[in-house]
């Protein structure tokens, strides 16, 4: 008996210097590595996209968006190239949607818009939950050879 509590005590006494060393690797791994960024419970801003400008009707601002999953988030899009603008994409139908607004007027809806369209200069806010992981593509249809497209990744 007294053997058994003595090697019960030799391994307690070992045990955790050895976890120790392995929690030491872990923490320096997880220091070097760069921070995820965190979900929150409030939507978050994406960086606006602007489609043409008065100089270039066929430029966009930004073209590659990165979100993460489970966050909510608020899109302005705006046309401002003077030219129709149909702006598409796969994401809305890979997201919960909540409401688009439109100079202060709301759309709620259930289910996924077709597209966004621009018949003129203007802003549409999309406000939505990240739900799929993946790489989800937008684009302007018509243009999309002269640079209007890019993607959406979602991780």
């Amino acid at each position: 008996m007294f053997a058994l509590v003595a090697s019960f005590a030799v391994v307690c006494l070992v045990t955790p210097g050895v976890a120790q060393e392995g929690d030491d690797a872990e923490d320096a791994a997880a220091r070097s590595a760069p921070a995820a960024e965190q979900v929150t419970r409030a939507s978050k801003d994406i960086p606006e996209l602007i489609l043409g400008s008065k100089d270039d009707q066929f430029t966009v601002n930004q073209k590659d968006f990165e979100l993460v999953a489970g966050q909510g988030y608020r899109w302005k899009i705006s046309a401002a190239g003077g030219l129709e603008y149909k702006f598409h994409t796969d994401l809305f139908r890979n997201v919960w949607m909540n409401q688009i607004v439109i100079n202060d007027l709301e759309v709620h809806m259930n289910g996924a818009p077709a597209w966004l369209e621009y018949d003129a200069d203007g802003t549409i806010q999309v406000q939505f939950s990240t739900v799929r992981p993946g790489v989800y593509t937008w684009s302007v249809p018509d243009l999309a050879e002269r640079g209007m497209q890019g993607t959406i990744t979602i991780k």
